[in-house]
């Protein structure tokens, strides 16, 4: 062969690799400078030179017969964050799509370069409301592995009170944000204020404290709005605007909490404030007033009791004590938009609208996917109350280690939807996903007494699925030693990650980072959790290659209990049904392509109908002046424009894909393979067996147990000398502070520290 076609063949993928790279840094370079201008318009918006200057100038020049003054606001703030949705929808597909093609045809000999890249090139800074100069240095600081002192002071984890485990970085963008709130109010206060005099009140029939609360409680609703303009991102699940920013919807949602508790704090002053206004002026009257071209005050105070029953069972001793009440009372939300948008008008409503835009997109996606049945292959039932449920899946769908899935059983409820860490690798079983769940909630114990059951004859399980989700990568070769502790259940993304490493030293003969696995468990059958580190079949003999030590601690048992009675997991194999299918993505191979594809043309959809509405219907009764036709009819409208556009367009996808990938996918096999039958908790409990006679073998090898002790995490870690140990925590709360509060402390510079949240 020539070497010069040898070379440009070898350098051809660095060099395809090489332009991707270059695209997505300008399509980042423009997704940075489109969200520091839309960041840049709220603190601008409380002052005088953005109400009486700039935004009437915007105005006279968008004004228009088909959008009128709704314009100016649509064009300022939905569009942007919209416009940044689409851009963040192919940003990811070309990462996906470049990272994909280059890791069939080479993966077995570049494969450090392609981590290297992937992690270089993934964006790792967290969501920034006001500097985005200082999120840049530190993504730069971050991207390189934690070298640099000042990233892991920032990284470093703090304990703080009604905010649990956070960063510093977390802390300084929530005072940032405060401090924006802060601003807006005083700003906002300060020039109507200056507008209150004693002649002014007076001609109102007010005194000047009067007149003063009506403007405050006016001032505090627009406080709360901008609260409501962030509240929805953090939840939307498959969203494109997270990963952009290194977040995940599951990690985001204690982002949603704190606005929500903010959001509800401003608003439920606002209202307060208004009727002690009415009562003391005697206009109590205005609390039954629905204005026809102006503020419906009925609306908003529907709107204030439908999030108001949604901020009660939220606090932790309602939700934990009955969590199905909080759950369906947040279901609430849909009155509560309705109702906000009736209260201040659609036009107003349109500087919130983004975030409820995507999340709605997002919603209605997840309601298309869990109205089908997927295929249930099998459940290998373990001794410790859990149960790994085995899906078939396609290749297509592929997803990163501690991705979660929502499931519905129907034969238990059909209205429940609990999350569960996916413990499969979708590289390590291309054609299985598998959760594990553990008998613990009133749910899981009728699913594990419905299959574990002797008399039990069940041989189908009907199951609905949303899902997965999880970081669009993960990158755990970064660091020389991952320490991973695990408390009782929370082992079970740990699973995954050790699948996924499985996965990488054993068939693509990678180098890995040292394993040391610290799993406490409360009685010896728990510890048959530990077979869940290896699938049931078709996978690698173990992990002679993976440098794995695992410390097991009973903490309620001093010693081995003899008795083996139930030590054996068994599995549970279900018969297909032809309407069942693999679990695959939502929108297809290609779903971030296809998902900027439905937010943008539902947008343009959108515009277009209410333009038509507008120019032919309002605007000839209107004329712009906004005093004539019915605000709360036009609000009506437009939502409905939204729901339809979005319905419409998301179904087409959806339904192209499906029929698209029931072509594809091959006839439905059955999946073989024998459950292993043993683990480490049954090898204690039967001594005289012969080690090299367990088929778990390997897990058995590198386990060491102790009884009656809890782990020394503090000397464990301290322990650790080498130049980067990631440390990974999941389990109970007292657990997760304990491990921060050792890599908090400063006494060792080399732990990186990182919560790892589970769902069961």
């Amino acid at each position: 062969m020539n070497p010069m076609v040898a070379e440009r063949s070898s350098s051809a993928p660095s060099s395809r690799g090489g332009i991707m790279d270059t695209i997505r840094a300008v399509m980042m370079a423009v997704v940075i400078v489109v969200v520091s201008g839309w960041l840049f318009i709220w603190v601008m918006a409380p002052t005088r030179v953005y109400g009486q200057i700039w935004l009437p100038k915007i105005r006279a020049d968008t004004i228009s017969t088909f959008f009128g003054t709704q314009g100016a606001t649509i064009l300022l703030y939905t569009f942007p964050m919209l416009f940044i949705a689409v851009l963040g929808s192919l940003y990811l597909h070309l990462g996906k799509n470049n990272f994909s093609a280059f890791a069939e045809r080479y993966v077995r000999k570049t494969i450090d370069h392609t981590v290297l890249s992937l992690r270089d090139s993934s964006i790792k800074w967290v969501f920034s409301f006001i500097n985005i100069c200082f999120c840049l240095y530190l993504k730069q600081l971050i991207s390189k592995g934690n070298k640099h002192k000042l990233a892991g002071i920032w990284r470093r984890p703090l304990i703080v009170k009604g905010l649990g485990i956070v960063s510093r970085i977390e802390l300084a963008f929530l005072a940032m944000f405060i401090a924006l709130l802060v601003w807006s109010f005083s700003t906002y206060l300060r020039i109507s204020f200056a507008k209150i005099t004693p002649l002014s009140a007076a001609a109102n029939g007010e005194q000047v404290w009067e007149s003063k609360l009506d403007s405050a409680a006016v001032r505090l609703g627009l406080a709360g709005n901008i609260c409501l303009a962030f509240l929805f991102f953090p939840v939307t699940r498959g969203s494109s605007v997270l990963p952009l920013f290194g977040l995940t919807s599951e990690a985001s949602v204690k982002y949603h909490i704190w606005i929500g508790h903010i959001a509800m704090t401003l608003f439920t002053a606002h209202g307060v404030c208004y009727v002690i206004y009415w009562a003391v002026t005697h206009q109590l009257s205005q609390m039954v007033k629905w204005d026809k071209t102006g503020v419906a005050n009925v609306a908003g105070e529907i709107a204030l009791l439908a999030g108001l029953a949604m901020w009660v069972t939220t606090f932790p001793r309602i939700r934990r004590k009955m969590f199905e009440l909080f759950f369906y009372t947040h279901h609430l939300y849909i009155v509560f938009i309705i109702f906000f948008v009736f209260h201040v008008g659609i036009a107003y409503s349109c500087m919130m609208l983004p975030g409820f835009y995507l999340f709605l997109v997002d919603r209605f996606l997840r309601f298309l996917q869990s109205r089908r049945g997927v295929r249930l292959v099998s459940a290998r039932v373990l001794p410790c109350e859990a149960v790994e449920l085995n899906f078939s899946k396609s290749r297509g769908l592929s997803y990163t280690p501690t991705s979660i899935m929502f499931i519905n059983v129907p034969g238990i409820s059909k209205m429940q939807w609990h999350p569960f860490t996916i413990s499969s690798s979708s590289n390590l079983e291309p054609e299985k996903l598998s959760v594990i769940i553990k008998s613990e909630g009133s749910w899981s114990k009728k699913m594990y007494q419905m299959l574990s059951s002797p008399n039990s004859s069940v041989d189908h399980l009907d199951v609905s699925i949303e899902g997965p989700y999880g970081p669009v990568s993960t990158d755990f070769r970064r660091h020389e030693t991952i320490v991973m502790v695990s408390g009782g259940s929370g082992i079970t993304p740990f699973i995954s990650i050790i699948r996924d490493l499985i996965f990488l030293t054993e068939t693509l003969k990678c180098k890995t980072p040292q394993i040391l696995l610290i799993a406490a468990f409360k009685n010896s059958s728990d510890l048959t959790l530990l077979d869940l580190l290896l699938p049931i079949s078709g996978t690698p003999n173990g992990f002679s290659n993976l440098n794995l030590q695992i410390q097991a601690y009973v903490t309620r048992e001093k010693e081995p209990i003899t008795d083996n009675q139930k030590t054996h997991p068994t599995t549970v194999w279900f018969k297909p049904k032809s309407s069942n299918a693999p679990i695959s993505p939502i929108l297809g191979p290609n779903s971030w392509l296809w998902l900027g594809a439905i937010i943008s043309s539902t947008f343009v959809m959108f515009l277009l109908f209410l333009g038509i509405l507008t120019r032919y219907y309002i605007y000839p009764i209107d004329h712009n002046t906004n005093r004539i036709y019915s605000y709360s009819r036009k609000a009506a409208l437009s939502m409905l424009f939204i729901c339809i556009c979005i319905a419409t367009t998301a179904s087409a996808a959806f339904y192209w894909n499906k029929k698209k990938g029931s072509m594809e996918i091959n006839q439905i096999k059955n999946m073989e393979g024998a459950s292993p039958m043993a683990s480490p908790g049954s090898w204690i409990y039967n001594a005289d067996r012969e080690l090299e006679s367990l088929p778990q073998q390997s897990v058995v090898q590198s386990t060491n147990l102790h009884y009656g002790e809890r782990p020394d995490l503090k000397r464990i870690l301290l322990e650790r000398k080498e130049l980067s140990i990631g440390v990974l925590v999941c389990g109970p709360k007292k657990m997760r502070h304990e491990v921060a509060s050792i890599c908090a402390s400063g006494l060792a510079e080399n732990l990186h520290f990182e919560s790892i949240s589970f769902s069961w």
